[in-house]
């Protein structure tokens, strides 16, 4: 979920990847496509209903690496207010999300007329409205508009837990030399990323709190550091030691997965740094990394994109299982031509507090509108 000034060909080419991963586990959990198609490759079908959602780790991984990249590349806060840093957060997240989201309301409101399946969005009260504008449904108890919303809120109140911390560290009164400074602040990070792995994570419970994802996320700051540092090898042990122990106290393939994007992140940034910067991706893996760029819009759009497409394949073909196989593949490739369209024409483009407004009342305005509708006012 980075900016557009922050190009690495490696973590485009891994977000890529885990955008692609992410798209076909909603394709196989969300039906009725997958459902028909199912008899055609069950054990691959069962691989993305159970395991392709753990790509989300790989995201966590990336925006913590990232997060450490542009807040604190030396340890200490580089942002000059913490109010500012967390303001732009909400708003470069929250315009796509908005635009996407009014995309899904309104695709819902037509496939509800024609397909009764569990994987059509009821009509939007405004308290789910309001709530999904805020990005707090799940604090708030509320149903999220579209698959994935939730990780758009964790990664914010992330975002913001790291500005804080760093914040109070800068705040702290005394005059610390930088490096005592920033060996705290790093301290704190280590810390909040144990108490996740070691603790919080294991509390299902805690799953709408930043919490519950810091361990992942602090992983990808360490991975940053690890790459930056003269003396890598003290932050690689950390990494091991974090995610091992964690592993040791409850298995959870979730965290394996984070241990290992972590590490790979960091092995393969220094690879990169290592060799000669000039060399261009091959062919796929510069796909990958196209699609690595434009992953978060991907990631909010597609659901609409795969919910349209199922309506219509799952109607006009409900027996046919070649067909809703292919219709499988046509959503993916109608998700990436929206993302592609989302990120040019929305997310290249730096946001303001008007254009969120903006965006949210609209969010709020449509939802509100097709509710009427259909419920035949």
């Amino acid at each position: 979920m980075s900016a557009p000034s922050s190009r690495s060909p490696v973590i485009d080419t891994v977000k890529g990847l885990a955008c692609m991963a992410i798209v076909w586990h909603h394709l196989a959990f969300y039906g009725p496509m997958s459902d028909i198609a199912q008899p055609l490759a069950p054990g691959l079908m069962a691989f993305l209903y159970d395991y392709a959602r753990m790509a989300v780790q790989v995201f966590l991984v990336v925006g913590g690496y990232l997060a450490a990249a542009s807040l604190a590349p030396a340890g200490t806060a580089r942002f000059a207010h913490a109010g500012s840093a967390i303001g732009k957060r909400f708003v470069r997240l929250m315009v796509p999300c908005a635009v996407a989201l009014v995309f899904t309301v309104v695709v819902s409101a037509l496939v509800r007329t024609w397909m009764n399946h569990p994987s059509v969005p009821e009509a939007p009260t405004l308290a789910q409205l309001v709530a999904n504008a805020l990005m707090l449904q799940d604090l708030l108890g509320e149903d999220a508009l579209s698959a994935g919303v939730w990780y758009v809120a964790i990664d914010f109140q992330l975002f913001s837990l790291s500005v804080l911390a760093w914040a109070w560290v800068r705040a702290l009164p005394g005059r610390w030399p930088q490096q005592q400074r920033a060996a705290l602040a790093r301290g704190l990070i280590v810390a909040g990323a144990a108490a996740s792995l070691w603790f919080f994570n294991r509390v299902a419970g805690l799953d709408m709190w930043a919490l519950y994802f810091l361990g992942a996320y602090g992983l990808g700051m360490l991975a940053y550091w690890a790459v930056q540092s003269s003396r890598p090898h003290g932050w690689l042990a950390a990494i091991v030691l974090l995610g091992g122990v964690a592993l040791a106290l409850d298995f959870r393939g979730r965290i394996a997965v984070a241990l290992v994007a972590a590490l790979g992140l960091a092995l393969a940034q220094r690879m990169q740094q290592t060799h000669s910067a000039g060399r261009t991706l091959p062919g796929w893996a510069d796909g990958l990394a196209r699609v690595g760029q434009m992953s978060y819009s991907v990631f909010l759009v597609h659901f609409g994109a795969c919910l349209l497409v199922n309506a219509v394949v799952g109607t006009l073909w409900p027996a046919s299982a070649p067909i809703n196989a292919l219709g499988m593949v046509l959503a993916f490739a109608l998700s990436l031509v929206a993302g592609r369209w989302m990120y040019l024409r929305v997310e290249q483009h730096v946001p303001s507090w008007a254009t969120a407004l903006r965006w949210q009342a609209g969010l709020v305005g449509t939802g509100l509108l097709v509710a009427l509708l259909s419920n035949g006012v």
